[in-house]
């Protein structure tokens, strides 16, 4: 069984350098010629879930580049995720039935940005044999709510406590029995990022980028290790290799917990 991580939420003066997301996705855009060396997608679906309080139009630099490099991605279209109010685990549940029907049964990859991450999480865990991989942006599924800076912000949106018995609640730091990526940084200032990281197992890993929280969705280094993560043969995938050609200047060697 998967061990909670204790943690307090990141310092103040991480947090206000979550201003930082601008001029990181200014950097995306400069960038794009470089992302476009990793291999090219083989067609599957990918779903990509925002974060708390975030619509589509928040993963749509992502999905954009994901589409160009050989991906059917989509968004949730379900518009601001303002936490498991009612109809939303079930909406979510009938978006991805959805494409995985539309797409002929191919199996659908899950990519989730914070609170986001953590729904892909326990979807995948609902339907394993339909998921590919399931990838998690500066999610904090390893530890409480009060690890985060956002615990409040989604008690006032989804009008819950966080305590509340939900989806959330069941598990989440298990991992799903799928391959299963974590891409946190150490510099996030609304997670705390010890509470972002998977265990150690053959299908489970941990990416380190530098990054704000409010821009790992669209910061080169992140975008990169999804398109990389993504292009996994099905059958055959292995972990993220930190350490070849020019990566060592990009990425941290993350090894789990």
């Amino acid at each position: 069984m998967a061990v909670a991580i204790e943690a307090g939420p990141p310092s103040n003066v991480l947090a206000l350098f979550e201003g930082r997301a601008l001029p990181e996705l200014g950097a995306f855009w400069l960038m794009r010629p470089w992302l476009s060396t990793t291999p090219r997608g083989d067609g599957h679906p990918v779903l990509v879930l925002p974060g708390l309080l975030a619509d589509d139009s928040s993963t749509q630099p992502l999905r954009d580049f994901l589409k160009s490099h050989g991906y059917r991605a989509h968004g949730w279209k379900l518009g601001h995720n303002r936490g498991l109010r009612a109809n939303v685990e079930s909406d979510m549940r009938a978006r991805f039935d959805e494409l995985f029907a539309r797409y002929e049964g191919r199996k659908v990859s899950l990519v989730g940005w914070s609170l986001g991450g953590l729904y892909a999480r326990q979807l995948a865990k609902r339907v394993p044999d339909k998921v590919r991989c399931v990838i998690t942006l500066g999610s904090p599924f390893a530890g409480s709510p009060e690890s985060t800076h956002a615990w409040q912000a989604y008690e006032w949106a989804s009008g819950n406590r966080i305590d509340t018995p939900s989806l959330l609640s069941e598990g989440l730091a298990e991992a799903p029995p799928v391959p299963t990526t974590s891409i946190f940084s150490r510099t996030d200032g609304i997670c705390a990022w010890e509470t972002c990281l998977n265990e150690d197992g053959p299908q489970l890993e941990n990416i380190e980028v530098q990054s704000s929280h409010l821009g790992l969705g669209h910061h080169p280094a992140a975008v990169y290790a999804v398109a990389d993560r993504l292009a996994q043969p099905e059958d055959a995938w292995r972990k993220f290799d930190a350490t070849t050609g020019f990566r060592p200047l990009i990425f941290a060697r993350s090894d789990s917990r």
